[in-house]
């Protein structure tokens, strides 16, 4: 309960953090400035927007059904956010503890395709309803790799449990002695770089991100399901995109690098790995695991954002070439690799 009640607040403050960074990361790589008026270098620009927009008109066309079109951004975020449950913050901040937390998070997170079919349909627009249509074949199609890519992480660890895969990273596992970053999944099972690649371009598809970013392209879909959406019931879409964006990379750290554990190993007598993880049970060693969960998911986000200003749009056979073509059997032949690997190797 305590994990969850973080992340709310946390993920308000991550999105304001979040949009200004990606101008900034935008302009830097285009060879601009970027927001610059608004507070010391544009340090506020994302307030004061936020504060414009919650001042808006709120509009329901006359068309619309005004159940679903209301209820639909409700919906997408509510699946989203509540996917945030079962993460663990430290080794003490366990999120809920089911026993099949990853099974859990992956069958509600599934939920926002309903809210996004709501939201084009309840439009009553052509252009958001096609914005709906894409929006879910991609989700769909995407959620197959991704979830082969998780199963090969769940074959591997022998758990479902996201707190039970943490410990299985770190010193509270008996096994690992050193730590750090020679304890994570991806050191242990070397054939998990191919998984977490997989798992990485099916998570920019599920968090419609570009290069599948769509569902909602400005230039063809005039922004895709929520065309019709404006003020508050936009930045709830919105937030929701950048909670999936923060929730895809948390859950990457936890199943491939190291989760809450320090990345620093113990090498001979310099004990790297237990100076910068805390004691268990501590508020000091809960700010460290926090801090490391949170840091290495930042590095993804920021990956993330470095890929959307790197590649152009896929076009949408494409699209969907890779995930059926090239994704899914690759990720069949990984789950193949990751059982024989387990029951040969251990």
């Amino acid at each position: 309960m305590i994990a969850f009640l973080f992340y709310l607040p946390f993920l308000l403050v991550f999105v304001l953090l979040a949009v200004y960074a990606e101008r900034k990361v935008s302009a830097f790589m285009q060879d601009r400035l970027g927001p610059m008026v608004v507070g010391k270098y544009g340090i506020l620009q994302t307030l004061a927007d936020v504060l414009k927009m919650l001042q808006k008109e709120d509009i329901i066309t006359k068309s619309a059904d005004k159940i679903l079109f209301v209820t639909a951004p409700l919906v997408i975020f509510t699946a989203i956010f509540a996917g945030f449950a079962v993460l663990p913050l430290t080794s003490d901040i366990t999120g809920s503890q089911a026993e099949t937390g990853i099974y859990f998070l992956m069958a509600v997170i599934s939920l926002d395709v309903i809210g996004i079919l709501m939201a084009g349909w309840g439009s009553n627009s052509k252009f958001s309803l096609f914005g709906s249509l894409r929006a879910v074949a991609q989700i769909v199609s995407y959620e197959i790799p991704l979830g082969l890519s998780i199963l090969c992480v769940v074959m591997v660890t022998q758990t479902l449990n996201l707190q039970e895969m943490s410990i299985q990273q770190g010193l509270l596992n008996e096994e690992n002695t050193y730590g750090g970053f020679l304890a994570w999944n991806v050191m242990r099972y070397p054939m998990l770089w191919i998984v977490f690649l997989i798992y990485f371009i099916a998570s920019l598809a599920e968090s419609n991100r570009t290069p599948f970013d769509l569902p909602e392209s400005e230039s063809e879909l005039i922004g895709g399901f929520h065309t019709e959406y404006s003020g508050f019931r936009w930045a709830i879409i919105m937030l929701g995109e950048y909670g999936m964006m923060l929730l895809v990379s948390l859950v990457a750290v936890v199943l491939f690098f190291g989760s809450w554990n320090t990345p620093l190993p113990n090498i001979g007598a310099v004990k790297l790995a237990d100076w910068t993880s805390g004691t268990h049970g501590t508020l000091l060693g809960d700010a460290i695991g926090i801090f490391w969960i949170i840091g290495k998911a930042m590095v993804l986000v920021f990956v993330q954002m470095w890929v959307r200003w790197t590649y152009p749009r896929v076009r949408v056979d494409q699209m969907m070439a890779l995930s059926w073509k090239y994704l899914t059997p690759i990720g069949l032949l990984m789950v193949f690799v990751c059982g024989i690997w387990k029951l040969w190797i251990g």
